[in-house]
C-alpha cells in the first residue's frame, strides 16, 4: 500500500487566510484543491509537503465572467473553477470552443468534477492539455502574494516541467483570455485510451480579417502538447499570419509544427510517430479553427 509521508493539514477560509497559512508553514507547505496530481505524487513519496492547505472553500476563485469591452473584452476564469464547470459553460463554448474540445478529453468525469483549471496549470505537466489551450489563446494569469497582485503572460508562466512563476508563498487567482472578433479555435488529441495523457495533441486559435478585407488571418496561436515543445509554434504561426485560409496553408503549418517539436520515444510511441501526429493534428486543428472563425467573417 502506498501511503503519503506524515503531514499537517489546514483548511483555508479565504485567499488572505491561504496566504497567511503559506507564510506560517513555510517553504514545504502546498495548496491542494482537486489533488489529482499532488496526492499520487505524495503516495509515491515524490512529493513530501510538511503541510497541505485545502483551498476548496475559496468560492471567490470559482467563477467564469465575460467582461465585455472594445474588441470583445476579456473572459476571466477563476483558478478554482472545475473542469466540469468549464465544459458546461455556454459562454466558454461560444467564445473559445477549444476549451470544450480539450475538456472533453481530459481524464474522466470523476477527475473533471474535482480537478481545477488553476491546479492543472500550476502542476505544469508537459502532457497537460489546459496549458496548450492557454498558450494558443494568449492567456494572462493573475497571481497574489505578500507583495500584492501581479499579472504574468502565459509565455512567462511556465518555466519548465513542473515549474511555474507562482512562488511558494503565492496563489494563482484567475486566468484572463482576450476575446477577439471573428475568431475560432480548436483542439485535437490522440491518446492510447479514453482519458489518458496525450500521445500528441495540437491546439489552434485564429482571428480573421473582415470579408471585405479578404478574410486573411489577422491573429494566430498554434501550440502542441506532449511532444517536447514549450509555448507556441512560432514557425507555423509565422507561416499562417496574414494568409488566407486554405488546405495548402493548413498542411504547410502542420509540416512546420512537426519540424518545431522534439518528441522522445517511450511506451506511448516512437519519436517519429509523435512528430507525424504533431503535424497531422496541427493541420486538423487549424482547419477547424478557421472554419469556426469563418462563421463570423462578415461581422
Amino acid at each position: 500500500m502506498q501511503i503519503p509521508a506524515p503531514h499537517d493539514y489546514e483548511r483555508a477560509t479565504s485567499v488572505a487566510d491561504a496566504l497567511a497559512l503559506l507564510r506560517r508553514h513555510g517553504p514545504e507547505a502546498r495548496l491542494v484543491a482537486g489533488g489529482h496530481s499532488l496526492l499520487p505524487m505524495m503516495k509515491l513519496r515524490l512529493a513530501r509537503p510538511d503541510c497541505l492547505i485545502d483551498i476548496n472553500d475559496l468560492s471567490e476563485l470559482a467563477f467564469i465572467r465575460h467582461d465585455e469591452g472594445p474588441g470583445g473584452g476579456v473572459l476571466r476564469i477563476g483558478a478554482l473553477t472545475r473542469h466540469a464547470a468549464i465544459l458546461a459553460s455556454s459562454v466558454v463554448g461560444r467564445l473559445f470552443p477549444i476549451f470544450h474540445d480539450a475538456e472533453k478529453v481530459i481524464a474522466d468525469p470523476v477527475v473533471r468534477n474535482r480537478g481545477t483549471l488553476g491546479g492543472s496549470l500550476c502542476q505544469a505537466d508537459p502532457a497537460e492539455d489546459s496549458t496548450t489551450v492557454c498558450d494558443v489563446l494568449g492567456a494572462e494569469l493573475v497571481i497574489e502574494g505578500p507583495a500584492g497582485r501581479r499579472t504574468v503572460p502565459i509565455a512567462e508562466f511556465h518555466r519548465g516541467p513542473y515549474e511555474t512563476a507562482v512562488e511558494q508563498d503565492e496563489i494563482l487567482l484567475e486566468v484572463r483570455l482576450p476575446v477577439r472578433s471573428r475568431s475560432g479555435s480548436a483542439y485535437e488529441k490522440v491518446e492510447r485510451r479514453v482519458g489518458d495523457w496525450a500521445i500528441a495533441a495540437a491546439g489552434a486559435a485564429v482571428a480573421l480579417a473582415p470579408a471585405s478585407s479578404g478574410g486573411t488571418v489577422e491573429h494566430v496561436g498554434i501550440g502542441l502538447t506532449a511532444v517536447g515543445t514549450e509555448g507556441v509554434c512560432t514557425w507555423a504561426q509565422d507561416e499562417v499570419r496574414g494568409q488566407r485560409p486554405s488546405e495548402e496553408l493548413y498542411a504547410a503549418a502542420g509540416r512546420l509544427a512537426a519540424e518545431d517539436c522534439d518528441p522522445i520515444s517511450d511506451q506511448r510511441g516512437s519519436a517519429d510517430y509523435k512528430r507525424h501526429l504533431a503535424g497531422e493534428l496541427t493541420t486538423r486543428a487549424l482547419r477547424r479553427a478557421c472554419e469556426r472563425a469563418a462563421a463570423g467573417l462578415g461581422a
